[in-house]
């Protein structure tokens, strides 16, 4: 099988890529070929035989190429032009669609049913929904402004977004997210892909709610879990007495709400890890900042945890933090925002608490530090969950999605 994975960052540069470049890597394990279309970077690091990729848009840049930006943000000629020579070559039997506004833009959906049409090549036309961008001009579903979360574009009324400048609380720049929204609704664009899917349940029911997608070509299914090499060794370092948040360091993720609860638990040590804008206000005589962390040295520090906490406050879809923690064996209290409850359990491999509720949060977190019994239960069950690997999501994606 020919899979054509497209996405706007051909480099490591947050969750989708690196979903990509898994899903990528055990594809060709299984003997499929794999290319991929996105934008040229010179941090580029997978790509496709033509060597065709839109121009790298680079929105800190030169002046005179962001004159363009506007009108190539919303639909792009390039693009078209440019994943044409790959579908050509290549000939691919699905294409999987991941990011693609803004830098690319949906306008390659046409571009593919076009040769489809013209080729007579059959294309199996997949996307994953790794935000809320299709339905939330924005993405996220929050007014930035005032830290609304919302769903009033849901029904398809786009104009909310330049009403309450969504998009990093600019007028221009959320009147052109508004028309993009409308021009792709007016096209019926999303409703070419053969198969949308939601990584959350939470995600599927918003999206179930625009008439732009039909309800049988959305699926429910989690993202997967990546088991390092070692893993194994990592499993067996015995836990130590501290409660850890790794991730940004922002309001949207719940930081400022952890910090209250943080402050008013001053026997217990908290440990974060991270970088971001509230970097400053950790400060706290319990709290040990580690600063920015990956790899074996991040596990090692998620695994010996007594457990985590993931405060989010704003619409999570399945954040892959709350799986590598469970996965490791180490009980999350999550806000009951998004996807995040949906990963717990609420008593199982996890705890929740109400978003932005610092009081709650405090009460959940001193309850379960001082019953070790309770942790050592949802310990065992974090060892049960039992999240795909990457592996077994791929099976998957080649038996009931590409096929």
């Amino acid at each position: 099988m020919k899979i054509l994975i497209v996405n706007k960052f051909l480099y490591p540069n947050g969750g989708s890529e690196t979903y990509i470049f898994e899903i990528g890597k055990q594809l060709e394990r299984l003997g499929h070929e794999v290319q991929y279309f996105g934008m040229e970077h010179k941090g580029r690091i997978v790509g496709n035989k033509v060597n065709s990729y839109t121009s790298d848009m680079d929105f800190h840049g030169n002046k005179a190429a962001k004159l363009l930006y506007p009108f190539k943000i919303i639909y792009s000629r390039e693009a078209r032009r440019q994943i044409r020579k790959v579908l050509e070559d290549m000939k691919p039997d699905v294409v999987h669609l991941n990011n693609i506004n803004f830098q690319i833009t949906p306008s390659i959906i046409d571009e593919i049913r076009a040769f489809e049409k013209e080729s007579g090549h059959t294309v199996k036309l997949v996307a994953t929904a790794h935000d809320y961008q299709w339905i939330c001009p924005n993405h996220m579903m929050r007014i930035p402004s005032s830290g609304e979360n919302c769903d009033k574009c849901l029904s398809g009324k786009y104009m909310n977004c330049a009403k309450n400048r969504c998009i990093h609380n600019s007028r221009v720049k959320s009147l052109l997210g508004t028309i993009e929204a409308y021009l792709y609704k007016s096209r019926k664009t999303y409703a070419k892909i053969d198969k949308i899917i939601c990584p959350s349940v939470f995600l599927y029911n918003k999206f179930s709610r625009n008439e732009a997608f039909r309800e049988e070509d959305l699926v429910v299914k989690h993202n997967f879990f990546i088991k390092g090499e070692d893993y194994d060794e990592i499993m067996k370092l015995p836990k130590k007495d501290y409660v850890l948040y790794f991730g940004r360091y922002s309001e949207e993720k719940g930081v400022g709400t952890l910090l209250t609860a943080v402050k008013d638990l001053p026997e217990i040590p908290f440990v974060f890890a991270g970088s971001g804008p509230l970097e400053k206000y950790l400060d706290g005589e319990n709290i040990e900042n580690r600063g920015f962390l990956s790899g074996t040295e991040l596990h090692k520090l998620i695994r010996q945890a007594r457990f985590s906490i993931y405060p989010s406050e704003w619409y999570e879809n399945c954040p892959f933090s709350v799986m590598e923690s469970i996965s490791y064996g180490t009980p999350v209290i999550g806000a009951s925002i998004g996807g995040i409850p949906e990963l717990i359990g609420d008593g199982r491999s996890g705890l929740e608490f109400t978003s932005g509720d610092a009081d709650e949060l405090t009460d959940v977190i001193f309850k379960l530090w001082n019953d070790t019994e309770k942790q050592d239960s949802m310990e065992k069950e974090c060892k049960n969950t039992g999240f795909d690997t990457v592996e077994s999501y791929t099976d998957w994606l080649v038996e009931r999605i590409y096929k």
